[in-house]
């Protein structure tokens, strides 16, 4: 059996009991860096088998694979968040699952979710990117296409990039985008910086350089109409149990 455990995205605390629990029973924990995996389960007196779990490493797969096989389980971690979430884990899932192996996947911490969240932005449907690519021309032809949507926007960026990835944004799509940067979230020096595009460039300037991990989010201007349509879409069941 193979559990999803979603793991801490920066304060301890964040753990559920569920994944505590599912550490605790499960025969080996696969990980991104035992390292990192280590420290967790230390501090929640944990002690399990460890080991390292590379996605595009064929023996890692299969070695992973194999120990499902063999009728024992098993917990996927990453160095923090949700598996599968731009971090490892797919492959992995997906080879269970096709071999009817159980897989269960634990509810918890997530960067994408906590920052969408706590944005202020429209978050009834959002647009999720993970790492965009690094060519400005499919950078800006992966925007293109979620802002057609007209929904909020969610990625991940380097702390090294963003400034440059702001200034891209800028560029291509005017002083109309709101723009809302969550840095270091659930960590000690957790930071939130937001609003009209140009003026979260100017905050992020003006506080020099960026460190920690970051994840940006955006919103194209309305269209016009679109406030209506969303009202409809989201209409509850009328009086009868039918839609408005």
């Amino acid at each position: 059996m193979l559990f999803i455990v979603p793991t801490p995205i920066g304060n301890l605390k964040d753990i559920t009991l569920r994944a505590l629990e599912a550490l605790k029973e499960v025969d080996a924990v696969f990980c991104e860096d035992t390292r990192r995996t280590s420290q967790l389960l230390n501090h929640f007196g944990i002690q399990k088998k460890l080991f390292r779990y590379n996605e595009h490493d064929e023996r890692s797969v299969a070695s992973a694979m194999a120990w499902l096989r063999g009728g024992k389980s098993a917990a996927l971690v990453t160095d923090g968040g949700s598996p599968c979430i731009s971090d490892p884990g797919r492959r992995l899932v997906a080879l269970a699952r096709q071999t009817g192996m159980k897989v269960t996947a634990l509810p918890g911490p997530s960067a994408v979710i906590t920052a969408i969240a706590g944005s202020g932005l429209p978050a009834d449907s959002f647009v999720f990117l993970g790492f965009l690519p690094r060519s400005r021309g499919k950078i800006v032809k992966a925007l293109l296409a979620a802002f057609a949507l007209n929904k909020t926007v969610v990625l991940f960026e380097s702390p090294h990039r963003l400034k440059k990835f702001l200034a891209l944004a800028r560029e291509e799509f005017g002083p109309g985008l709101t723009a809302v940067v969550a840095r270091e979230i659930s960590k000690i020096y957790e930071e939130w910086t937001g609003g009209a595009i140009d003026d979260t460039i100017a905050k992020i300037e003006a506080a020099g350089e960026v460190k920690g991990e970051v994840v940006v989010l955006l919103r194209p201007p309305e269209k016009a109409g679109a406030e209506d349509e969303e009202d409809e879409e989201s209409a509850g069941p009328d009086e009868h149990g039918g839609l408005a």
